[in-house]
C-alpha cells in the first residue's frame, strides 16, 4: 500500500499516544455552524499564495467556530486562534475539511497552542497524499469516463456536461461534509478517520471500476464520433462489452497466451460478422 502518511510518527504522537486535553469540552457541531464552515470550505483556495498556500483559507473556514471562544470576536483568544489557524498549511483542498473540523474543536477545547501547531504540521502530508490518490487519481477519471459513456449513448452535449458535474460534485461535496464532521468528532485523534476504508481502499476499487468504464465508453464514443447512429447495434455494443472482458482475460491468461493473438482472433470475428451481415 502506498505511504499515505498514516505512519507519520508526529501524527501518531499527536493523535493517539498522548491524552487529548479537554479542559473546556467543545459544544456539539450544530447544523448552522456546519453549513457555515462547509460553505467557506468551497472557497478555501480563494486566497492561495506561494508563501502560506491554503493557510488563509483554513483560518477563513475555522473562523465561525472561533466565535464561540470566551470574549467572542473582540476577545484575545479569538484573535490569537485566528492568527494561528491562518499560518502555513498545505493539503488537498477537499480533505482539508477534515483538518478544519479537528482544528476548530482543538481551539474550542483550549488545547495548548504549541500542540495545535505540531498537529497542523503533521496533518499536511497525510491529507495531501490521501486526497490526491482518492480524488485526482481515481474519482475524477472515473467521472470523466462516465461522461464519455453518456456521450457514446448519444446524450446531448449539455446532458454530458450536466451528468459529469452532478456525479463529480456529489462525490466531492460528500467528501468535504464527511471530513468536516469526522474532524470535529475525532479532534486530535483524527488519524482514526484517515484510516476509513473509503480513503484507504477507495482508489483501488474506483480504479477497477474505471477500467471497466473505459472499456465500455471508448468504443461507444468512437462509434458516435465517426458518425455511427445506434450505439446499441451489434458491432459497437459487442466491442464495448468485449473490451473489458478481453482485458480481464488477458490478465488471467498472463504467461499462457499472447495478447496480440487473442486480439487478432477477436478482430477476425468482428470482420466476419460484418461481412456476413
Amino acid at each position: 500500500m502506498p505511504d499515505t502518511g498514516l505512519n507519520n510518527p508526529a501524527l501518531r504522537t499527536e493523535t493517539v499516544s498522548m491524552p487529548v486535553p479537554a479542559l473546556v469540552p467543545a459544544a456539539p457541531l450544530t447544523t448552522k455552524l456546519r453549513l457555515s464552515m462547509l460553505l467557506r470550505c468551497l472557497a478555501i483556495q480563494g486566497s492561495w499564495n506561494y508563501e502560506i498556500l491554503v493557510g488563509n483559507g483554513v483560518g477563513f473556514c475555522v473562523e465561525p467556530a472561533l466565535r464561540q471562544l470566551p470574549g467572542g470576536v473582540d476577545g484575545p483568544q479569538y484573535r490569537e486562534a485566528l492568527a494561528r489557524q491562518s499560518m502555513y498549511f498545505n493539503a488537498h483542498p477537499y480533505l482539508a475539511a477534515l483538518a478544519i473540523g479537528a482544528l476548530a474543536r482543538a481551539e474550542l477545547e483550549h488545547v495548548p497552542p504549541a500542540r495545535i501547531e505540531r498537529f497542523r504540521t503533521a496533518l499536511c502530508g497525510p491529507l495531501g497524499s490521501v486526497g490526491d490518490r482518492l480524488v485526482w487519481a481515481a474519482w475524477l477519471p472515473a467521472c470523466s469516463l462516465v461522461a464519455l459513456l453518456l456521450f457514446g449513448f448519444r446524450w446531448s452535449p449539455l446532458g454530458v456536461v450536466a451528468g459529469f458535474l452532478v456525479l463529480y460534485n456529489l462525490g466531492h461535496l460528500g467528501l468535504r461534509d464527511w471530513g468536516l464532521r469526522a474532524g470535529w468528532s475525532h479532534g486530535l485523534r483524527v488519524a482514526t478517520a484517515l484510516g476509513h476504508p473509503v480513503l484507504q481502499h477507495g482508489p483501488r476499487y474506483i480504479g477497477l471500476v474505471s477500467a471497466v468504464l473505459g472499456g465500455l465508453a471508448l468504443p461507444l464514443a468512437a462509434h458516435r464520433a465517426i458518425g455511427g447512429q445506434n450505439p446499441l447495434s451489434p458491432i459497437p455494443l459487442g466491442v464495448a462489452v468485449a473490451t473489458p472482458v478481453l482485458a480481464t482475460l488477458l490478465v488471467r491468461l498472463q504467461g499462457r497466451a499472447e495478447g496480440w493473438r487473442v486480439v487478432l482472433l477477436l478482430l477476425a470475428a468482428f470482420v466476419l460478422y460484418s461481412v456476413v451481415h
